[in-house]
């Protein structure tokens, strides 16, 4: 077991090195930088798109008199705006409960953001809506209008709720899966291509005759993981800045997680190394089979949808973390991490994420020595006595250049 380890630490060092040292490892830093960009742009330029067709709606409570002279003064107003939206008016019962208003402005699903009352003799705005704020200014404009004379508005905030601590729970477990899931699918994709380079030039033979077939998978599986975490470590670096700069340091703005911020921030990079370990293993022994880098991407989209299929099942236990979906979830180790991940957002006990790491553990040893197996049936097509001839070769050429070096002295 000992000479495993300190086999797969040279190959995971020769890997690692020749990784991170690499001018082309600056451009994968600077990879996600370019995506976060285009959605900044585009994003902005949704909103900006969203805004102008889906102006904010207010319910007039009124009399079919009222609400058509309120309408004629909107459409003046806007006419002489040269194309200012104003906000809609929609009439509802002038017999309009309490219940009903709070539900017709709490809604989720509604656009209206405040509700007009009183008819315009006293006219009364009450909504999420600030009594100095474009909204109100605009009713004040109208009503005026519509009774062509100074009109007392009065304008009363009535906040949106804030989530149950349940829900916001549930949003950080979203958050958290959605985040492993971005990042395996971003960089565990990469050990597909692993095998590639020694399978063209002939190097693996040498290495599975000086090392077990396990070592090299494992190397350079952990050596992709240690370059992987230097790049999260990077941009979890700028993430944290931009965070402070916009929270002002206060992480007390984003939902709180069931385990406390420092246990689930430890987990949150523990599972991502489970997931990336689980996931590469599956990855590596699957381009172990490839020979040529065409071959691999052709194996890169179902790899892909595969991934996307993983992160459905996983997003079905987040909200329910005791459902059979989620301990299924749990207990199926391509989506445990995801699971368990969200788990800790929402519940508080720590026991079942050291069973879910273990577990996932088990089941990165056991894909390596299939996939160990596999490779040397499939690609290498060897057996014991394959293994032996290639260490006498191995030992052949060393003789031989040690004779050569030896005859060049003398």
């Amino acid at each position: 077991m000992m000479g495993l380890l300190r086999s797969a630490l040279v190959i995971g060092r020769r890997d690692f090195t020749a990784t991170v040292l690499s001018r082309t490892f600056i451009f994968f830093l600077l990879g996600p930088v370019f995506p976060l960009l285009f959605g900044l742009v585009f994003g902005s330029i949704g909103a900006r798109v969203a805004g102008k067709q889906e102006p904010p709606v207010v319910a007039v409570a009124s009399s079919q008199q009222d609400f058509a002279a309120l309408s004629s003064a909107r459409d003046q107003l806007e006419a002489a705006g040269a194309g200012q939206q104003l906000v809609q008016l929609r009439r509802v019962d002038p017999a309009i409960s309490a219940a009903e208003q709070s539900k017709l402005l709490l809604s989720p699903d509604s656009n209206v953001i405040a509700v007009m009352t009183g008819g315009l003799d006293q006219p009364h705005l009450a909504g999420d809506i600030d009594p100095d704020g474009t909204t109100a200014t605009q009713f004040q404009l109208m009503a005026e209008a519509a009774k062509a004379h100074p009109v007392q508005l009065q304008v009363t905030s009535i906040g949106r709720p804030e989530p149950s601590n349940a829900q916001a729970r549930t949003r950080t477990g979203q958050g958290a899966q959605a985040l492993l899931f971005f990042l395996t699918m971003l960089l565990a994709g990469m050990t597909l291509s692993q095998l590639i380079e020694e399978k063209s030039n002939k190097v693996i033979e040498v290495l599975a005759a000086a090392v077990p077939i396990e070592a090299v998978f494992l190397g350079k599986l952990f050596a992709m993981l240690l370059a992987s975490l230097v790049g999260i470590t990077v941009w979890a670096s700028a993430g944290a800045a931009a965070i402070a700069a916009f929270t002002h340091g206060d992480l007390n703005v984003l939902p709180i997680p069931a385990v406390g911020w420092p246990i689930f921030v430890v987990l949150v990079v523990v599972y991502f190394a489970m997931n990336y370990l689980v996931l590469g293993s599956v990855f590596l022994a699957i381009g172990a089979q490839a020979s040529t880098v065409r071959e691999v991407q052709t194996m890169s989209m179902p790899v892909t949808m595969t991934q996307l299929l993983i992160f459905g099942f996983a997003a079905l236990a987040v909200g329910s973390p005791n459902s059979p979906a989620a301990i299924g979830g749990a207990v199926f180790p391509l989506s445990s991490s995801l699971v368990m991940v969200a788990r800790a957002a929402e519940l508080p006990q720590l026991w079942p994420h050291l069973l879910a790491i273990l577990w996932e553990l088990l089941w990165v040893g056991l894909i390596i020595r299939i996939s160990a197996g596999l490779f040397r049936r499939t690609v290498l097509k060897s057996g014991p006595g394959r293994r032996r001839f290639w260490r006498s070769a191995a030992a052949s050429v060393a003789m031989e250049a040690a004779g050569e070096a030896a005859s060049s002295i003398r």
